[in-house]
């Protein structure tokens, strides 16, 4: 009760003047609201027109650089143009092969003895029995000349006792006798010329020599090295095919032969003996091909590629090499479309195929599936090209079909 009474006092007690001071503040407070609001509404409404403007441009401007694209379309990019078209193909059973000297040996001296005389110089060539190195043969010229004396004094003494004999003036057993001394001096001579021949050390067959390995005045034993000779006119071809060609592959067939040592040559074989035995370890059967080697180009040891020459493949789509486009993926190329406008107009696009392809032979490919004869590809210019671009064939003629080395 005393505080209520308080209260109730100070409120009645308060000077007209305080009362009238406190009624002008809250008569001043009530208008500040609707003033603040009203400045939150133009602020608003001024970002509103700002954000609107910068949206309204932003689309004005995309309409215009849509419309400006559309209306500047880029020129057809010129391309050549080639028309896929049916030939007989060549095909190939290729395999990786070694070549081999028909006659290859390494001279050694059958007998021991002193070099006293080398005949030939290292690398060149030389006519079968060309003599090559003298070994030292005075001792066994010795002998001859004791065996050939032998020889006569025996003759003499046979034809003596011969005569007597026919008049029973000597035994027949001494006539037998002074025969066998003929014949043993007469067996001294020709092994002793066999030693001497054995000596001087001939060319066996004709041939190129390769690096001496002896010098005037070396003993030689026998087996030793002296020089290698190797006929080069003809050369073997050995390689390994699949077992599954056997029944392609024949004796008699052609074979191109190529090496990487002489890039764009082509060296002509033929199949001359086939191994009558598949490995077990590959399931390869092994061929031989006999060649002409011409100016002694290839070296016997030289890897080269062969190529059996098969029955031609009839009616296959081929297109140059340049007009397929080659990836991990798949191949493809350019298919050129033809299109007319309502106005008449002839517009031509370049749509991306994808195609199957088959061997590649002097520069062409075989298009096994995706294409069909007389289609137009684009023959140069993939490159700066997208699938279903505009293009424009060029009035300059494609670029030749390069002729390249068969490859498998």
């Amino acid at each position: 009760m005393d505080g209520e009474w308080t209260a109730g006092m100070s409120a009645e007690t308060l000077s007209p003047d305080r009362r009238s001071s406190e009624s002008r503040e809250v008569a001043h407070a009530t208008p500040a609201r609707p003033h603040t609001v009203r400045w939150f509404v133009i602020v608003a409404l001024l970002l509103t027109l700002v954000l609107g403007g910068l949206y309204g441009f932003n689309r004005i401007r995309q309409q215009g650089m849509a419309t400006y694209f559309a209306n500047n379309k880029p020129p057809p990019a010129q391309i050549s143009a080639v028309e896929a078209t049916t030939e007989a193909v060549p095909r190939f059973a290729g395999g990786i092969g070694s070549v081999a000297a028909i006659h290859q040996v390494t001279i050694n001296p059958e007998v021991g003895g002193r070099v006293t005389k080398i005949f030939f110089e290292p690398g060149a060539a030389v006519k079968a029995g060309d003599p090559l190195v003298q070994l030292n043969d005075a001792p066994e010229r010795g002998d001859l000349a004791n065996y050939e004396a032998q020889a006569r004094w025996a003759q003499t003494t046979l034809q003596r006792s011969s005569e007597l004999a026919q008049h029973q003036y000597e035994a027949r057993e001494t006539v037998d006798q002074k025969q066998s001394q003929l014949d043993q001096a007469r067996a001294g001579i020709f092994k002793t010329e066999a030693v001497i021949e054995q000596k001087l050390i001939r060319a066996p067959f004709a041939g190129q020599l390769g690096m001496r390995q002896i010098e005037v005045g070396q003993y030689l034993t026998p087996g030793a090295r002296i020089v290698t000779l190797t006929d080069l006119s003809m050369l073997y071809v050995n390689f390994t095919l699949p077992s599954q060609m056997r029944p392609q592959i024949s004796v008699g067939q052609k074979v191109n032969v190529t090496a990487d040592a002489f890039p764009g040559r082509t060296f002509k074989a033929e199949i001359t003996t086939i191994e009558p035995q598949v490995s077990a370890d590959t399931r390869t059967m092994t061929v031989q091909a006999t060649m002409r080697n011409p100016e002694n180009s290839l070296l016997p040891g030289m890897f080269v590629n062969a190529a059996v020459v098969l029955p031609l493949q009839p009616d296959v789509v081929v297109l140059p090499e340049t007009a397929v486009d080659y990836t991990l993926y798949c191949d493809s190329v350019f298919l050129i479309n033809e299109k007319k406008s309502d106005d008449g107009k002839t517009s031509l696009t370049a749509v991306r195929t994808f195609v199957q392809t088959g061997n590649r032979v002097n520069g062409r490919a075989e298009i096994l599936k995706g294409l069909k004869p007389g289609d137009r590809v684009v023959a140069v210019g993939q490159l700066k090209l997208q699938s279903g671009a505009a293009v424009a064939i060029s009035t300059d003629p494609p670029p030749p079909i390069p002729t390249e080395i068969p490859r498998y």
